[in-house]
């Protein structure tokens, strides 16, 4: 039936054109967010056509709101990989009213409660909205008409939208579409930490909802069920990753009482055998620090937090990290913690005081056998390109982890992901890559992942513009999909 308010339209926790396609354009067979395992359920573009079927069926209706990561990602006008082009906002295509983008907690309540006391929307933080007029005051992005033509304005637009998605800093962006106007609001304030908690003290089910559990597993519950988000947000701004377009790129993390809670919550489920499978956020080791300046006066416009090198600002500590991994291992209940995502090497060495500390912690009680780190590159210029450390701190590291683990007496090892195919990657930059690794990591390595180019990242406007968007220098992009393979190939051969 109707709703009262709104619908709220969603495509879940991942972009179902990636969900349904590999980097080489194949179908994917299988999808571990679907009962049974079988890639069979999800359409393509599912935010449009769920939102075009309401449309269908229900004329007229209540707004329809789109909300969740590819709505997210998709708020402007953007390049898609699927069909090689410049798509209008999400917005116009799926014929929706309303879209809420990033994490949305404050947002879709506001726009509840607006909505329900039949007041206007265009004020709430957080939101896009399509308007027949623009206002002076608003900034306004390069037109989809001319995005579309022009590379240069496209990468023009893109560093406009980029720069304004900090909450404090942000201004209100317009883009016009045909005759009318895409209107993005500033970003929602962050989450305060009483308001983090708040929200992961609710009494999640940690379950599959019955109607689809009857049909079948869903595979990808066995990594979350029993794991702990501790903070969101990523400061790292890899040029490839979506995280700081759609988490934000302030750390927000819970208390560690908060935490603490939820774990003992964990060991009366009748299903948790005792160990709490990854302490987890986009990067595991950005939980409780910040940098102050930031969160006073926003995100610098003119420099990266951690790259090319780790600002002074961030005052790196992971003090707090420490005593969150010793106080949830204490738990009644609980016979083991692991740390699954990723660790953010340079962090962990440029701690002087606790660095060390914490990587003993984590390899010493919150490994399962193995870390996973992502160098991704090697060569120089594609780590620029990327927004990556040198590769001299990743063999720093490397060293550190191993002289730890004999230390410990245990039997573990790194694991790698690397990107093959990135912006400014040839099959010569592979070979020199694979002899890297065969070298000095004594790997052939396994997690290797062909770029692929998702809404709303830096990498893919190099993919399509095939310029740096920082110096607008001609950069190579392999677009071959039977040379991205070669590529892959180079540096996974045995």
């Amino acid at each position: 039936g109707e709703p009262t308010l709104f619908w709220g339209v969603s495509a879940g926790s991942i972009d179902s054109m990636v969900a349904n396609y590999t980097a080489t354009k194949k179908r994917r067979k299988s999808d571990d967010y679907t009962p049974g395992g079988i890639n069979d359920r999800r359409p393509d573009r599912a935010v449009i056509a769920y939102a075009n079927l309401i449309r269908r069926y229900f004329k007229p209706t209540v707004p329809i709101v789109l909300g969740g990561i590819e709505a997210s990602l998709r708020r402007i006008a953007h390049y898609d990989f699927w069909s090689d082009s410049i798509r209008r906002s999400i917005l116009f295509d799926a014929k929706a009213d309303i879209l809420v983008y990033g994490m949305a907690e404050k947002a879709v309540l506001n726009l509840a409660k607006r909505l329900s006391e039949h007041k206007s929307i265009n004020d709430i933080r957080g939101i896009c909205y399509i308007a027949k007029e623009k206002d002076d005051a608003y900034v306004e992005l390069p037109s989809f008409e001319c995005v579309s033509k022009d590379k240069k304005a496209f990468i023009e637009m893109f560093h406009v939208f980029y720069k304004n998605s900090d909450p404090i800093t942000a201004k209100r962006l317009c883009q016009k579409h045909d005759s009318r106007y895409l209107i993005q609001n500033p970003p929602e304030s962050i989450l305060a930490q009483k308001e983090m908690d708040a929200i992961y003290a609710m009494d999640f089910e940690r379950d599959v909802h019955p109607y689809y559990k009857a049909q079948g597993k869903v595979t990808a519950l066995d990594t979350i069920q029993f794991s702990i988000p501790t903070h969101r947000g990523c400061y790292g701004e890899c040029s490839f990753c979506s995280i700081s377009m759609h988490e934000g790129r302030t750390v927000q993390w819970r208390s560690i009482d908060s935490i603490i809670r939820e774990a003992k919550k964990l060991t009366k489920h009748p299903a948790f055998k005792g160990y709490v499978l990854d302490m987890c956020g986009p990067t595991a080791n950005m939980y409780g620090f910040e940098c102050t300046k930031k969160l006073d006066k926003g995100i610098c416009s003119n420099k990266l937090c951690i790259y090319p090198s780790i600002c002074p600002k961030l005052e790196v500590d992971h003090s707090q990290q420490i005593k969150l991994l010793q106080s949830i291992k204490k738990i009644e209940g609980i016979k083991k913690v692991f740390v699954a995502s990723g660790i953010r090497y340079d962090l962990a060495l440029h701690d002087k005081k606790h660095g060390m500390s914490y990587l003993e912690e984590v390899i010493a009680h919150h490994t399962s056998g193995q870390m996973k780190i992502a160098p991704e590159h090697t060569e120089d210029h594609v780590l620029c390109l990327m927004h990556k450390p040198d590769k001299n701190i990743l063999l720093e590291f490397v060293d550190a982890f191993y002289r730890i683990t004999k230390k410990f007496n245990k039997k573990q090892f790194l694991t790698y992901y690397f990107i093959a195919a990135h912006p400014g990657c040839g099959e010569p930059d592979m070979k020199r890559l694979k002899a890297f690794t065969t070298r000095y990591l004594k790997i052939a390595p396994e997690q290797v992942q062909i770029f692929t180019p998702t809404p709303s990242t830096y990498s893919s406007l190099m993919y399509y513009t095939e310029l740096d968007p920082f110096t607008g220098k001609k950069i190579f992009v392999e677009k071959d999909t039977v040379a991205k393979q070669a590529q892959k190939d180079i540096l996974t051969e045995k």
